[in-house]
């Protein structure tokens, strides 16, 4: 695996090669890494900056430590997974791929997540989240799993506001402050917990090496849209 130093060799050199697997150091700020990327691996050392995996079409790329706002911005396939936190924005727009984040993810991540026939967006996040977690949500999946934070709120103010597709699943038994008459809560099952979360989970854990037994234990609640309510008879749900 080739080794770049992104000071020594420069965000020019590193875009030409980041369809390979090579490994990224130094980094500290740097905007748009990984951007687009089709195929091929990433290895980031360091806080990389805003834009991180933006348009994210296919790659995969590793981050080891934390990044910062607009990380998979508008992606469409890949994973993202990263050993730390994330900044405000986190998947805005997410049609497609996997995004993991072991530590917490700060405002409005998922912010209007969509899925489209198997091309499905999935978003974990390990700890927890700032306000507007999902807003707009119109597909794929947001897991909150508030691991550290048992019996806390492990999401903000107005989760869910706006949605009217996809679901919202927490790790708690607790409803979310401030959460809107249009949106329903409702306990998971162990059968759904078994068929749709147990998979990712199992999956998230596996990238970072952790206990899935213990990001699986405990209640889930689910949050989806009240399609009797009439805003969301304005849209086509997937």
């Amino acid at each position: 695996m080739k080794v770049l130093n992104i000071r020594e060799n420069g965000l020019d050199e590193i875009r030409k090669q980041q369809n390979e697997e090579i490994t990224i150091t130094g980094c500290c700020g740097e905007r748009y890494i990984g951007c687009g990327m089709k195929k091929g691996v990433l290895h980031v050392e360091g806080t990389p900056g805003n834009a991180l995996a933006s348009y994210l079409d296919g790659g995969t790329v590793y981050v080891d430590g934390n990044t910062q706002d607009a990380a998979a911005d508008t992606m469409n396939a890949g994973l993202l997974a990263v050993r730390g936190s994330a900044g405000d924005a986190l998947a805005y727009g997410m049609r497609g791929g996997r995004v993991y984040i072991l530590g917490d993810a700060g405002y409005r991540a998922g912010v209007h997540m969509k899925a489209y026939k198997e091309n499905r967006s999935i978003l974990v996040i390990g700890g927890r989240t700032g306000s507007f977690l999902g807003e707009y949500l119109a597909g794929g999946i947001i897991i909150v799993l508030g691991l550290g934070d048992e019996g806390s709120d492990i999401t903000g103010y107005f989760c869910g506001n706006g949605m009217y597709a996809g679901t919202i699943y927490l790790r708690t038994d607790k409803a979310p402050l401030n959460l809107s008459d249009k949106l329903i809560k409702r306990s998971v099952d162990e059968d759904e917990k078994e068929s749709i979360l147990s998979p990712i989970i199992r999956d998230f854990a596996s990238v970072f090496s952790i206990s899935a037994e213990h990001c699986l234990e405990g209640s889930f609640i689910a949050i989806e849209a009240d399609k009797s309510k009439s805003y969301s008879q304005l849209y086509a749900a997937v």
